[in-house]
């Protein structure tokens, strides 16, 4: 049967090879079945086949044992599987054309009872046929028809969008859904990775590898893993994902995944472009074609995204726990890079603390070492005369020294400085809220420049304290020389 054997045509016990969703792999029948595919799956393996199993060869070379002897059943199995409608609606049956014609009797024109109460009926089989269950009896002679939510009359219905994998099947990447909760996974991986090596026969040229644990809604646990094989040689490779997955397929290997949790099992491989344009080309069965052909316009990334069929309430359910769950995920992943950045930003904090620190002992150490050089050199020029370039830079630090005491210049916005100050004190005084803080260094230089002033102005006061000294020596020696003066005279 093809893989969209449409709806409640086929009975399958194996399980997608690839799924966007998480297929129960029981209940009734058909791609689209309300308990047997909760969501959407591309078929069983795309025609791989499960195979007669790993067989005595297993992982003797590098040929991976028993799965080298399968090569071309799986591909006389994939034409087979191509060729009969892998992405087609299946081949309309007498018995399919019979239940169109019993489905379109009940729907328009039951004969069950013979008069005005047909109508009646006709329009409760319409009822229970969009709803998409019971079942509509329109003939004493003929069973009832069964509705289900795949008949291409149901109303609950939508399209929306999975993510194609990109995974290859060189890189063997096999999804073993587990119903079991993602901390009791992680808790006994090693025991977990020891188990599915023991499933694989224990070859010791067989190594199996964990890719990724992901939490599923309903306590399930995405598990991906590869098998690793290696030849006598020293060379290695990894296990297709598709003859990996037919392994797994196998009745007994199947029911030991069973005994260990895996409720499903699916190779995660990328479509073809060919498989891509024919999956598109044909709409799912009981679906639109005008909504699928609506569904691939309104296609937000053709190139990642590929529409998918949503069947009834419990689907709508399962894709809402699913995108929660997503939303949880980048949630958590956005709490930890919020931490990441706040850790850096502290980070950085300290680091330009630590920057503007050791700049304050650079400058302290470069005021050390000038003072040193200084000194060294008026040791090294002690005796010697002042030569010219020397007393050029004493005349620029002379005139340098000027203008810092002009009043008019620097000396004056200092001055202003000071005021503006004092003017910021006082307001501060009154809105203590306001507080204004000065530069340590301009802080610094504002001092030693007013001591300078200070010294200047007590320079200053002791001259002008000795000249008044000498001037009152000068007049006492004149008022003793007056009198004198007087007496000779008379």
């Amino acid at each position: 049967t093809g893989a969209f054997g449409g709806f409640g045509t086929t009975t399958t016990t194996a399980a997608p090879a690839f799924s966007f969703s998480a297929p129960t792999n029981t209940g009734t029948s058909g791609l689209f079945g309300a308990t047997q595919n909760k969501g959407f799956g591309f078929g069983t393996s795309f025609g791989t086949g499960t195979g007669t199993g790993l067989g005595s060869g297993l992982g003797t070379g590098l040929g991976f044992g028993g799965f080298g002897t399968q090569q071309q059943q799986q591909q006389q199995q994939q034409q087979t599987t191509l060729g009969s409608g892998l992405f087609n609606q299946p081949a309309q049956t007498p018995a399919q054309s019979n239940q169109l014609i019993n489905t379109a009797s009940a729907l328009s024109a039951p004969t069950l009872l013979g008069d005005e109460r047909d109508a009646i009926l006709a329009k409760w089989n319409q009822l229970q046929a969009f709803w998409g269950t019971g079942k509509g009896y329109f003939n004493n002679n003929i069973a009832p028809v069964e509705f289900t939510q795949e008949n291409p009359f149901c109303r609950f219905k939508a399209v929306g969008y999975s993510l194609m994998p990109n995974n290859k099947d060189e890189d063997g990447l096999v999804v073993l859904v587990f119903n079991r909760k993602e901390a009791d996974i992680r808790s006994q991986q090693q025991q977990l990775v020891e188990s599915l090596h023991k499933i694989l026969g224990g070859n010791q040229t067989l190594t199996v590898n964990v890719e990724g644990v992901k939490t599923m809604p309903d306590d399930q646990t995405e598990v991906i893993i590869y098998v690793v094989e290696r030849s006598p040689n020293g060379t290695s490779r990894r296990v297709p994902a598709t003859t990996l997955y037919a392994h797994f397929e196998q009745a007994n290997i199947k029911s030991s995944l069973q005994q260990l949790g895996v409720s499903l099992s699916m190779a995660r491989t990328e479509l073809s472009p060919a498989q891509v344009k024919q999956l598109l080309q044909n709409p799912p069965a009981g679906v639109d074609p005008i909504i699928w052909e609506q569904a691939k316009v309104d296609n937000p990334d053709p190139d990642k995204l590929i529409p998918v069929p949503m069947v009834g309430f419990k689907e709508l359910l399962r894709r809402l726990k699913v995108q929660d769950q997503m939303t949880k995920q980048h949630q958590t992943r956005l709490d930890i890079i919020s931490e990441d950045i706040s850790e850096l930003q502290k980070n950085q904090t300290t680091t330009m603390a630590k920057i503007a620190q050791y700049k304050r002992k650079l400058m302290a150490l470069s005021h050390r070492t000038l003072q040193v050089l200084i000194k060294q050199e008026i040791q090294r020029k002690s005796g010697y005369a002042i030569q010219a370039d020397e007393e050029q830079l004493r005349v620029q630090l002379d005139t340098i020294q000027c203008e810092l005491n002009a009043p008019t210049q620097f000396k004056g916005r200092l001055n202003e400085l000071m005021s503006q100050i004092r003017m910021q004190n006082h307001f501060g005084a009154v809105r203590a809220e306001e507080r204004y803080y000065i530069d340590a260094d301009l802080l610094r230089e504002i001092k030693q420049h007013l001591k300078q002033q200070q010294e200047g102005l007590s320079h200053l006061i002791s001259i002008i304290k000795d000249d008044l000294e000498d001037i009152k020596l000068i007049e006492h020696g004149l008022n003793e020389s007056i009198p004198i003066r007087g007496g000779v005279f008379s």
